[in-house]
């Protein structure tokens, strides 16, 4: 069992910033592909970011590619999400999963993930 907890969501103007995290507790942390997914009201769960187990390949969703940046801390069991240059459309529950036994890849579907956390928050105003 793998256990997430999201924090660091929050209110934020349009071209403000954030960052999340999710911290891991449960089986091994480091052998994990970590991703990030939100949900809007009414829509679906849409992939944001993915991360391999060892940092060194990572893919984004087109429509934040260049303003948010995924990464981990494996010592502290930890993925973040570095969100920049906010807008409204970013407005979302955000969630962390985990993968086991990715075989070193990053997934961007919801079935690909088999841990999710509770999700966090974010709304960004105009």
């Amino acid at each position: 069992q793998v256990q997430l907890v999201e924090s660091g969501g929050g209110l934020v103007q349009a071209g403000g910033s954030l960052r999340l995290s999710c911290v891991a507790s449960g089986r091994t942390f480091s052998s994990n592909t970590m991703a990030w997914f939100r949900q809007a009201p009414g829509l679906e769960r849409e992939f944001v970011a993915a991360i391999t187990w060892n940092g060194g390949s990572t893919s984004y969703a087109a429509s934040v590619k260049g303003r948010f940046t995924i990464s981990r801390d494996n010592a502290k069991n930890t993925v973040y999400l570095q969100m920049d240059s906010l807008k409204p459309a970013d407005t979302a529950v955000y969630y962390c999963a985990a993968r086991l036994f990715s075989g070193g890849y990053t997934y961007a579907g919801p079935s690909d993930y088999q841990y999710w956390g509770q999700g966090t928050q974010v709304t960004v105003s105009s």
